[in-house]
């Protein structure tokens, strides 16, 4: 699952804020300065590689670096590295200090009787307190949103409507072309649900035996049922499918290498990425000080100039061209009939639901 809780709250945010503001005090009283800095000379974050590592350097890492003297080395690693993350907790040997993580695997690590990663304590950090409530947990900051869209080839749809919703996906007859769509119960199960006409506020919990009702409907018109996201950027760009359900971030760079692609933003499933300490590491501070730095409106703005991020600070946007905006997940407009991904739903029901996922596909 690529990458992962209640609309902007500012009430409730003040209030965290207040009680964190004396807990916060006694967890770090010490003013970070440079002659602390020099105990921690370097902190390494896993992130996903990529464009990813290579915006991260270049708005986050390296101008870190200059403005503290902290060396931040990013590393790549698996989507979801949660066995990682234990094992390196468990034994003390820390390979990395911090991880950009989704919401989802934050779960799965704070689970009761063994916690994972550190809480961050940085809720009254007037920075940190302009994140909207939804991106934000006591051991994750929110850094970027990724979502999953329908999208379509305008050539195929010349002349005539292209689809504009799951419903219209599931329309064989007015939306007539070839589809793809995810081979794997995630996404797959919420956009089965929508197609049968669930509105976004009703689709958790999950009705698996709606869903795979709905699904059976669609199946024999599925043209391919796709794994990586590599392949749904080559089927995009080559034409071989018309309409497919996938990652925006593939649809985005089909479009960047010219395909005539458009991304439909309504019905979008959306997760949020964090910024997560894991439990122990010895440069549990340094790795505050980076996320209020990677956390700053105007520098998170500057990941547009490497891909339509997600960004999760809304002042971000004032800092961000129109046009440009209107393609990141977390543009308002983008936002509105989204459906934010329930990750305590998929802790409890991912095993139930791939078994029945598996079988049914065999079928």
């Amino acid at each position: 699952m690529q990458k992962k809780s209640s609309p902007k709250n500012p009430s409730r945010r003040n209030a965290i804020k207040a009680a964190a503001a004396g807990a916060a005090t006694l967890a770090f009283p010490a003013v970070w300065t440079s002659a602390r800095a020099a105990a921690n000379k370097r902190i390494v974050v896993r992130d996903d590689g990529g464009i990813y590592s290579k915006a991260y350097g270049a708005v986050f890492y390296r101008p870190f670096t200059e403005k503290t003297g902290i060396e931040v080395v990013g590393v790549q690693a698996n989507a979801e590295p949660t066995a990682q993350i234990r094992s390196m907790v468990e034994t003390g040997s820390y390979t990395w200090d911090m991880a950009k993580i989704s919401q989802p695997a934050i779960l799965l690590l704070t689970r009761p009787g063994k916690v994972y990663l550190e809480k961050h304590g940085l809720e009254s950090d007037p920075t940190i307190a302009q994140i909207p409530h939804q991106y934000m947990s006591p051991y994750g900051v929110g850094t970027n949103v990724y979502t999953t869209v329908l999208a379509y080839r305008t050539d195929a749809f010349k002349g005539r409507k292209a689809p504009q919703s799951w419903a219209d996906f599931w329309n064989v007859k007015e939306f007539a072309g070839r589809r793809g769509l995810r081979k794997y119960p995630f996404d797959t199960i919420e956009e089965s649900l929508m197609a049968a006409g669930v509105p976004t506020s009703q689709v958790y919990p999950c009705n698996f035996d709606r869903a795979f009702a709905s699904l059976d409907k669609i199946a024999k018109h599925v043209d391919v049922w796709w794994t990586t996201g590599a392949q749904v950027e080559q089927m995009l760009g080559s034409g071989e499918v018309d309409m497919i359900g996938t990652w925006v971030s593939r649809a985005q760079a089909a479009i960047a290498a010219g395909a005539p692609v458009e991304i439909v933003w309504n019905q979008n499933i959306w997760g949020c990425d964090n910024w997560s300490i894991l439990k122990g590491t010895p440069n549990a501070q340094a790795c505050r000080e980076f996320i209020k730095f990677a956390s700053d409106p105007k520098r998170q703005a500057q990941l547009v100039e490497f891909f339509p991020a997600g960004l999760t600070q809304p002042a971000a946007f004032n800092y961000v061209k129109p046009a440009v905006a209107r393609n990141c997940p977390t543009y308002p407009a983008n936002m509105k009939d989204g459906l934010h991904i329930d990750a305590q739903f998929w802790l409890d029901n991912q095993s139930k639901a791939l078994e029945r996922f598996n079988s049914w596909i065999l079928t």
